[in-house]
């Protein structure tokens, strides 16, 4: 992924002038070593700033500069938008394309380059929210109790299971070293991630998640014991999150699970199924690492008996 990065943030250079060229480079460290943004981020912003310096290329007749940046019209930029429609492109991918560009020029002012002011009198795309799908939790318990014959087989099974029962991203499971899983963190049950931006967070392991990784540590020929990897692929690197995918997706037919079962929707399904047996709002909201209460309650926004009141109990408080 970082060679991704490192190729899109190129092809941003590419379209700019050398004044600006520093800049972009500038802004890629502080998102990865400041801000400890993930590369996945990194690789959609700069992607975003390589169509818009494209753009500008043509748009204006030149490379796009420091100065191009400081004479842009509100005009340019919805003419950009505009293009981008008539592609096809949908209102979120413009609404992040203006984020990005916002984003990007406030870097700039804070280091005392003068930008245009025209990003601030174009608004976003109304969007609709997007719901995600909880699987039931009979189709949970389907997914994390399916029998294997193989250590590649009972590794998907804990690592389902891990998502599922701690809520965590799939970027977080498969960031796991053999050593996080310690004989300490077996007897308190409880486990340190480190999520988004750096930031971490206690998560408490159940015992049947444990099982599962104990019984897939015994069975995979690898060790996974040390600094290295805890879920790996067939030749022992670190397993690939388009991997993990695409297992998910072969056990989904063989399980008749529901098409919008997706690693993502396991983390969400953990988050509903807490708040629909009960569970505190705002102690879910640490659970998942979010940094404010609102985003847990768009995430789990969905339409089940009872939310709603758990979410204004959690305001009144």
């Amino acid at each position: 992924m970082e060679e991704k990065v490192a190729h899109r943030l190129a092809e941003a250079q590419a379209y700019t002038n050398e004044d600006l060229k520093p800049w972009l480079q500038k802004w890629h460290d502080k998102l990865l070593l400041q801000k400890r943004f993930s590369l996945h981020t990194l690789h959609g912003y700069f992607t975003d700033l390589r169509i818009f310096f494209e753009f500008m290329h043509f748009h204006i007749g030149e490379l796009a500069s420091l100065s191009s940046l400081q004479d842009l019209t509100a005009q340019d930029i919805r003419s950009f938008l505009t293009s981008r429609v008539k592609e096809g492109v949908s209102k979120r991918s413009n609404a992040r394309m203006l984020s990005t560009l916002k984003s990007f020029f406030k870097f700039l002012n804070q280091n005392g380059i003068e930008t245009t002011q025209a990003l601030q009198v174009i608004s976003s795309p109304r969007l609709e929210k997007l719901l995600p799908h909880p699987i039931a939790i009979e189709e949970a318990q389907a997914l994390t109790s399916m029998e294997s014959e193989t250590w590649e087989g009972l590794r998907d099974q804990a690592l389902f299971t891990l998502l599922y029962g701690a809520g965590l991203r799939i970027s977080e499971a498969l960031g796991l070293n053999g050593q996080d899983i310690s004989e300490q963190v077996e007897e308190t049950q409880s486990l340190v991630i480190k999520g988004k931006g750096g930031k971490e967070r206690m998560v408490p392991l159940l015992p049947q998640v444990l099982e599962k990784i104990a019984v897939y540590r015994s069975a995979c020929p690898f060790d996974l014991t040390s600094e290295e990897a805890l879920f790996v692929g067939s030749r022992g690197a670190r397993l690939n999150a388009g991997v993990a995918q695409k297992k998910l997706a072969k056990l989904k037919v063989q399980l008749g699970l529901p098409d919008s079962l997706t690693p993502h929707s396991l983390r969400h399904s953990f988050a509903t199924h807490l708040l629909v047996s009960g569970g505190d709002l705002r102690k879910i909201q640490e659970l998942l690492g979010h940094s404010s209460l609102s985003t847990t309650q768009i995430y789990t926004q969905v339409n089940i008996e009872g939310l709603h009141d758990v979410y204004e109990k959690a305001q009144r408080r």
